[in-house]
């Protein structure tokens, strides 16, 4: 005599079989997903990367043509900033001190990209004896992100700061924005994009290091122009960053 399944036991054999199957199912979905993803990302790194070239190509095009016409061919100007701050709270008067916190340079040796106006320039012309600032190439612009990057992932009061190591956290972060990748943030950054403001804001102020060979004697107390180090360094903001990377 064959024993007669129990009714119960024979609904959860179905339930887990049905389970299993969508589980099965969406294990599929998202390994499509990855795989249409991986291939989108690596499309858009080709596109940057020409893009990228072929704006290099314009200006040294523009320069030539306007010498072979007795020109001078004048470059658009900066549009990104990066700025670090080299020197503590002492002596930091109140209005200069909320500058440094609306900049979020709260502390000593923290770098941000600040977007570059008549507002923000006015900002950083009135704390340049507490920060050097100047104009990243995209070099820089990777090698900070890539290798100083965080993100800032959570709710206002309960942040989290997240290395930027998988590109799952930047589209889950930036997604909206149609920032999916490591890519797409360094271009929204180095291009200034439309949605700067939330790609920078994301990034975790940068903690750098103390640069190699440390600074000279009493140069965090003199401007660039004057052979100290504080203010604006321009291009040449690289030869300071590149030392506290």
């Amino acid at each position: 005599m064959v024993a007669k399944v129990p009714e119960s036991h024979a609904k959860k054999a179905k339930r887990d079989e049905a389970l299993a199957e969508a589980l099965t199912v969406s294990l599929k979905e998202k390994k499509a997903k990855k795989k249409a993803t991986r291939k989108e990302i690596k499309a858009r790194g080709l596109k940057y990367a020409e893009e990228y070239a072929a704006a290099k190509q314009a200006v040294i095009d523009s320069t030539k043509k306007a010498r072979s016409e007795g020109n001078i061919f004048v470059p658009e100007g900066p549009k990104l900033v990066f700025a670090v701050r080299i020197r503590g709270i002492n002596g930091v008067a109140p209005k200069e001190r909320k500058i440094l916190q609306l900049l979020r340079l709260r502390q000593i040796h923290n770098g941000v990209f600040i977007k570059l106006n008549y507002a923000t320039l006015r900002m950083l012309q009135r704390v340049e004896h507490y920060i050097a600032y100047g104009y990243p190439s995209l070099k820089l612009v990777k090698s900070l992100i890539y290798k100083r990057g965080f993100g800032k992932v959570g709710k206002p009061g309960a942040w989290s700061r997240i290395p930027l190591s998988d590109n799952q956290v930047v589209e889950a972060n930036l997604g909206k924005f149609d920032i999916l990748c490591m890519e797409d943030l360094v271009h929204e950054i180095y291009t200034v994009g439309p949605h700067f403001k939330e790609a920078a804001n994301f990034i975790w102020p940068m903690k750098l290091s103390s640069p190699k060979g440390g600074f000279s004697k009493f140069s965090k107390l003199k401007h660039f122009t004057e052979g100290g180090d504080a203010g604006n360094r321009e291009h040449y903001i690289a030869g300071l960053v590149g030392r506290m990377v």
